[in-house]
């Protein structure tokens, strides 16, 4: 995933900037980067943040960069945002999103327009350059940004400045975000909504599937009116979204405390655990709503080290990724030995290292160990957002277990039947997911439990990666 910011002030706005940007590091360790406009022109700074947090990082640039408009993100992938030259103006570009069509794309613009990008050092062509070429195939920004969306098969949200203002796309399914905050002066853009509560901005308006508007310091002009059909992520209250931030009005903290009642309801009095706990950090929210539902005492049995690994995201490689979910969590054996413990987890893709804590927790003097995700099983990879490493579906735990039942290339309607908590295969997979897991009890988040959690209209939520329906 990544996150995005931008401002639009009659005053400097860099500071802001770089705090709002800052706000969004809970989505992305690998590439920070702020662009801004003023008097100067264009000018803009990009940094590895993987083993440096964004504001150490940034802490030296906010003093030499000036300008009264600028965008900046936190990325897990390509380096944004990024300058360019074109027909059209100049303009700054940075985007959340997938694109799944991306050779397609990049032939396409080989073929007819004779370009070049620049090459990165993996080989490949940055996404946000090849976005931005085929926003200038047209003879605006608007119909650019118009164009590239329904071209991308997957997903796009994007922020574009010129020197005039700031243009804000949301996907045109409005799988991800865009929010607008106001104050005497000044509009901002943002990934997340809570991160401009602290710079003095109050919520102005939430754009729409495929909105387009333009930002300036004066104001928010809608370009391109929003659509009528929204397939939000499901999995931004569940596991992205930091516990401040709301989507469609509906706050994440309160969604997961949500969450975790239904988890307690379903369970009733079939387990008899002594604590219940959250894995940190997306799923103690959900362990205080099941400890508050249930009366069962909630507690902390390890805690997250913050002052050096104070981000939920790690590196992109698995060994490390492995290494660090162990280093980052330390034990309180009190409150292991001899306890029976409900922990509660976001999710779980490919049970690596939920098996670990697991195991960990036995090694420290556990008796019991019930697991509750907080979703349904993961049945198929994200084709919207880069939400899982996974290279391959089969490297989710639920399809590893239907794939030793069923062989390989199961038809859909028996993965239909899988994903049904209802039927007998369903129970049988879940079954077999606990007994690798070396779990006590598993039961998982159902999906119509995770739609009434959220509270809007099912219709509007993205459920693909649980059940496999566009």
């Amino acid at each position: 995933m990544s996150g995005f910011f931008g401002v639009a002030s009659k005053e400097d706005c860099v500071l802001e900037l770089f705090y709002g940007v800052d706000y969004h590091s809970h989505l992305g360790t690998r590439r920070g980067g702020m662009a801004v406009y003023g008097e100067h022109g264009f000018d803009r700074a990009i940094h590895n943040i993987e083993n440096t947090p964004f504001r150490t990082k940034f802490d030296g640039d906010v003093g030499s960069m000036k300008g009264n408009m600028g965008i900046g993100c936190i990325s897990d992938y390509e380096p944004q945002p990024l300058l360019f030259s074109s027909r059209i103006g100049s303009f700054a570009l940075t985007f959340v999103g997938k694109v799944n069509n991306y050779d397609e794309l990049l032939q396409r613009l080989y073929d007819t327009t004779k370009v070049h990008f620049q090459e990165m050092t993996n080989g490949t062509v940055n996404v946000t350059e090849l976005i931005a070429a085929l926003i200038c195939e047209k003879d605006n920004f608007v119909e650019g940004i118009q164009y590239v969306q329904e071209l991308i098969d997957g997903s796009m949200t994007l922020l574009l400045m010129t020197k005039d203002g700031i243009y804000a796309a949301r996907d045109k399914m409005g799988r991800t975000p865009v929010e607008i905050g106001h104050k005497e002066g000044s509009y901002c853009l943002s990934f997340e909504s809570h991160a401009y509560i602290n710079l003095g901005y109050e919520d102005y308006k939430e754009l729409g599937p495929g909105e387009i508007v333009f930002v300036t310091a004066d104001g928010v002009k809608t370009l391109v009116e929003p659509g009528k059909k929204m397939k939000i992520c499901s999995f931004l209250w569940v596991y992205y979204g930091y516990p401040t931030a709301s989507y469609e009005g509906v706050n994440v903290e309160e969604m997961r405390y949500r969450c975790g009642s239904m988890l307690a309801k379903r369970d009733g009095d079939s387990v008899h655990p002594d604590i219940v706990a959250g894995v940190p950090d997306s799923g103690i929210a959900h362990a205080i709503g099941y400890a508050n539902e249930s009366g069962i005492p909630y507690a902390r049995p390890f805690i997250k080290y913050t002052p050096t690994w104070p981000r939920s995201f790690m590196p992109t490689n698995q060994n490390q990724r492995n290494l660090i979910a162990k280093m980052k969590l330390i034990p309180v054996r009190a409150l292991i030995k001899d306890k029976k413990l409900l922990l509660i987890d976001d999710s779980i893709v490919r049970g690596t290292q939920l098996r670990e804590t697991t195991e960990f927790l036995y090694r420290s003097g556990a008796k019991e160990v019930h697991v509750r995700p907080a979703c349904p099983p993961i049945m198929y990879g994200c084709k919207y957002l880069n939400f899982s490493r996974s290279k391959s579906e089969m490297e989710l735990i639920a399809r590893q277990v239907i794939e030793k039942r069923e062989g390989p290339n199961c038809p859909q309607e028996i993965l239909d039947e899988y994903a049904d908590p209802r039927t007998e295969k369903y129970e049988q997979m879940v079954q077999d997911i606990c007994k690798m897991q070396n779990f006590t009890t598993l039961r998982y988040h159902r999906l119509d439990d995770l739609l009434e959690s959220i509270g809007i209209d099912p219709c509007n939520v993205c459920t693909y990666c649980f059940n496999g329906k566009e």
